[in-house]
């Protein structure tokens, strides 16, 4: 069954000078107990995607519904149903850790009693006990970002949207965060989950759909989206460019390899993995090829969005970005 259902949902943004397409006609279904990554860069539609979704605008043409309930007509069911973590904390930082979340359980109309136990319980869960007593402010960003998504998990949603949830942590915090989404997950938590990164979305997401100017351009798991970009691939940086041609010969006799010359940069698909790369290195060294640099590279976001669209994920000119 799905947890979230969207046909052909629209969103302009109009102003006296401009209209602005956010989104032209999504469709994006989650079943039950998976998660989806909706991945794009800044302005692609991700955030007008799950405002929507969420009840938090509406949409100007066609239909959603979420854990069974109409994002129009039923709109105050969907909020009932569902957890919302935003790009920025949704805490007040002149409270303590546990004064927000006894106030988010409030808002969700929990008793007294029962807002203070569900607050001990995610504070536990989410690592925070220690800072419980202190005012958010002080909290570091990945504290702040943990204790957010607590709050979003206070009335136990059927159904979470989490938008860009790592922005702005460090590597730890980012790895810190994931280890919670995952504990959601397994107990069997719905998932939306946005994000810029590609590495992010393949270690979370159980299905990925891509999107770019407001549409879904692509959908699949991540190893169906790194096969449309060739997969993984080795690249080497020859020292003398008069080996450039001598190796791309050597590696990919077939032609298959790509070659930039002011780059010295020789790049072949890598289909056996680091295995291949011990190869390529032999191979080099017993051909008497001197490299300056050799590397498997996998698949970004960037390589994604080149393949699938002919232009790299970068954020949108200020005139064409919407969230």
């Amino acid at each position: 069954m799905a947890a979230i259902e969207a046909e052909g949902i629209v969103k302009v943004y109009r102003s006296r000078k401009s209209e602005v397409r956010a989104l032209d006609g999504v469709d994006l279904e989650v079943q039950e107990g998976t998660v989806l990554g909706l991945l794009g860069p800044n302005g692609a539609g991700k955030t007008t995607t799950v405002r929507i979704l969420a009840t938090l605008l509406k949409p100007n043409a066609g239909s959603a519904r979420v854990a069974g309930f109409d994002v129009l007509r039923d709109a105050r069911s969907v909020r009932r149903a569902i957890g919302l973590s935003g790009q920025y904390a949704a805490i007040d930082e002149n409270l303590t850790g546990r004064e927000n979340l006894w106030m988010f359980g409030r808002l969700y109309h929990l008793s007294g009693a029962e807002a203070r136990t569900r607050a001990d319980e995610l504070l536990e869960r989410f690592q925070l006990e220690d800072a419980a007593e202190r005012v958010a402010k002080t909290y570091s960003g990945g504290m702040r970002r943990r204790l957010d998504l607590a709050a979003a998990l206070i009335g136990r949603p059927r159904v979470l949207f989490l938008d860009e949830p790592t922005t702005g942590l460090d590597p730890r915090g980012r790895l810190g965060m994931w280890d919670v989404i995952r504990t959601q997950v397994r107990e069997g938590a719905t998932l939306l989950l946005t994000t810029q990164y590609l590495e992010e979305a393949d270690e979370l997401a159980t299905q990925i759909a891509v999107v770019d100017h407001g549409r879904i351009i692509a959908r699949g798991t991540a190893d169906q989206l790194k096969s449309q970009v060739g997969g993984e691939r080795i690249e080497a940086v020859v020292h003398a460019p008069s080996d450039l041609q001598r190796a791309a010969q050597l590696l990919a006799p077939d032609g298959s390899g790509t070659t930039e010359e002011h780059m010295r940069r020789l790049t072949i698909a890598a289909d056996g993995g680091a295995a291949q790369l011990v190869d390529v290195v032999r191979r080099l060294d017993e051909a008497g090829i001197k490299v300056d640099d050799i590397a498997l590279r996998r698949p970004t976001l960037d390589d994604v969005f080149l393949a699938l669209t002919g232009h790299a994920a970068e954020e949108l000119p200020a005139e064409e970005a919407v969230t």
